[in-house]
């Protein structure tokens, strides 16, 4: 089974139907048919749910946010010690937001593809760490 971790990146290019959006779409749809496992940190979801505020205002953002649970991405808020201290050490070691610490932890720990397009801050993480980055453009 395909396990993924979601980047905010990555879900806004599904839901503003972006190049890589069908690369999501697929994972989504993998997930519907039991074929795979999608995860993101609420840290993540956060970015996506600020963005979309920013663009389109607070009720546009709540009905998109509210479509985005019903798919089959488990929403992780948890932020156990093992992901804490990667997360830090992440954070200590490259030059990546407070959030992109968290997708890169838990694609770490947990061993899952990382969905991402964020080229700019993971490049320079794919040389140096065993992290497996499934880049949708």
């Amino acid at each position: 089974m395909s396990r993924y971790i979601l980047d905010a990146c990555a879900l806004l290019a599904l839901l503003r139907d972006e190049t890589g959006a069908e690369i999501v779409a697929a994972a989504i749809n993998a997930a519907n048919n039991g074929e795979a496992e999608i995860e993101m940190h609420k840290a993540n979801l956060l970015e996506v749910y600020y963005d979309l505020y920013r663009s389109h205002g607070k009720e546009k953002a709540n009905l998109i946010l509210s479509e985005v649970k019903k798919r089959p991405i488990r929403i992780n808020a948890e932020i156990t010690d093992e992901i804490f201290a990667e997360a830090g050490r992440l954070k200590a070691s490259y030059k990546i937001s407070f959030a992109d610490s968290f997708v890169l932890a838990q694609a770490s720990i947990s061993g899952s593809d990382l969905l991402t397009a964020d080229h700019h801050e993971f490049d320079t993480i794919e040389e140096s760490e065993p992290i497996k980055f499934r880049w949708i453009r």
